[in-house]
């Protein structure tokens, strides 16, 4: 018959629950990242839907497109760890004002940006988080009221996800207001 010591005894058994640990603990933090996916470049918009159109005073026509990604055209984004900023211009170099930058955290949690676009401060209020193979940012935008009414929010939602290397594509569906439906462009971008 043979002597074990108790010390030697469990070692085996304290291998394999650590071993089992140490993969439920990385298969569960690398559910909870989601999907490596980086986002930063400088990406310009190369889907141009620009299209002449008839005024309804007459039969002059003008340039006619949609709203977009709401971002514009060059954009920025850097990504790093949890965070991610979008940045654009939206003045012309005349008005002497810094591109506007939007940041949001990667984990859920409610990011604020404020804007000051025109006479006032615009508070958008936001959350990002992965689904499947695409960056989903939902922002609540305020709305003022209409005659008799109160002021509500309008909701978009950015699906951000790589098409092809080097091709994003943003998926922005605005909220209709007023019993309007819900409004869905499709935005394709280049790297520079």
């Amino acid at each position: 018959m043979q002597f074990v010591a108790p010390a030697q005894a469990g070692a085996p058994c304290r291998i394999l629950l650590f071993a089992t640990l140490s993969l439920a603990a990385f298969t569960s933090a690398a559910a909870q990242t989601g999907p490596v996916l980086d986002l930063s470049g400088t990406w310009t918009r190369v889907d141009s839907v620009a299209r002449p159109v008839v005024a309804t005073t007459g039969d002059a026509s003008f340039q006619h497109g949609d709203a977009g990604s709401g971002w514009g055209s060059p954009l920025t984004i850097t990504q790093r760890g949890n965070k991610l900023v979008v940045e654009y211009q939206v003045f012309s170099a005349y008005d002497l004002q810094p591109p506007l930058q939007l940041t949001f955290a990667l984990d859920g949690v409610q990011s604020t940006n404020t804007l000051m676009v025109g006479h006032a401060a615009s508070t958008l209020r936001s959350t990002a988080a992965w689904a499947d193979r695409a960056l989903v940012i939902t922002t609540h935008y305020p709305a003022p009221a209409a005659r008799g009414a109160r002021a509500s929010d309008v909701t978009v939602r950015q699906s951000l996800r790589m098409d092809a290397p080097g091709m994003l594509v943003i998926e922005t569906t605005r909220s209709g207001i007023l019993g309007a439906a819900d409004v869905t462009t499709r935005t394709t971008y280049a790297r520079k």
